[in-house]
């Protein structure tokens, strides 16, 4: 296990954290509304991983499932990150939007194990079965 602390943002800057992540344990996509309009690319970290460092008062929160929160910024849009608790993922959660890591190098990126989830149809443990549009 190889943990390197990232650090992200929204796009107008308001809303900075920084995440410890081990990026050989894995990213996602999911196919369920929510990730594929906002084509969400994640990985999920324990929370005492994860570390806001400004913008909590510019931070508006949706949830359609009590298990999970989406949390963006109320001034620009951008969803760097959720919260979550399901027992499926081993509890407490955070989600961290890849895209909003300032510091990740692509190639760290492409070079991450990814995995497709069936949110669409409740199915999680499972692989859709087209993803070419994930």
């Amino acid at each position: 296990m190889t943990t390197e602390t990232y650090r992200g943002s929204c796009h107008c800057g308001r809303v900075t954290f920084e995440a410890d992540i081990d990026l050989a344990a894995g990213t996602g996509r999911c196919n369920c509304s929510i990730c594929w309009k906002s084509r969400a690319w994640a990985t999920t970290i324990k929370p005492e991983a994860f570390r806001l460092k400004t913008g909590a008062d510019s931070l508006t929160k949706y949830s359609r499932n009590p298990a999970a929160h989406h949390e963006f910024c109320a001034h620009c849009g951008i969803k760097p990150f959720g919260r979550g608790d399901l027992p499926e993922l081993g509890g407490p959660f955070v989600s961290i939007n890849l895209a909003a890591l300032d510091d990740l190098p692509p190639a760290d990126l492409i070079d991450a194990p990814l995995t497709f989830y069936n949110g669409r149809d409740d199915l999680w443990w499972e692989s859709p079965a087209e993803t070419r549009h994930l």
